[in-house]
């Protein structure tokens, strides 16, 4: 699925970042130990921590974009991070469980 045809359909602020790249699943959490080992190559992972060390284990694992949920705003020492790093960065308004919702009847079957 195209990142970009994500954000025109779900209304999602573009932080940081390409948005012409592909996603391939989603990871909900907020427990950086956790999201190290969850957080697969290429998928989304929806948060609400907006530090510096969410834009590492971004990088760690190759996520395609985060996706700060509930209008969280990135630290600006995390947006230049990010942006350092070629670290894709989103926001809505919704939650994360709302972001899930929307984005599983977006992808409908293809993930």
């Amino acid at each position: 699925m195209q990142l970009n045809d994500l954000c025109k359909a779900l209304d999602l602020s573009v932080i940081t970042g390409d948005t012409n790249k592909e996603f391939n699943g989603v990871y909900v959490g907020d427990f950086l130990s956790r999201a190290m080992s969850c957080v697969m190559e290429s998928d989304l992972w929806i948060t609400i921590m907006s530090n510096t060390n969410v834009i590492a284990v971004a990088s760690l694992t190759e996520a395609s974009a985060i996706i700060l949920a509930e209008d969280v705003e990135l630290i600006e020492e995390a947006k230049n991070a990010a942006e350092q790093n070629g670290i894709t960065v989103l926001s809505s308004s919704m939650t994360a469980y709302k972001l899930c919702v929307e984005i599983g009847k977006f992808t409908e079957n293809a993930l």
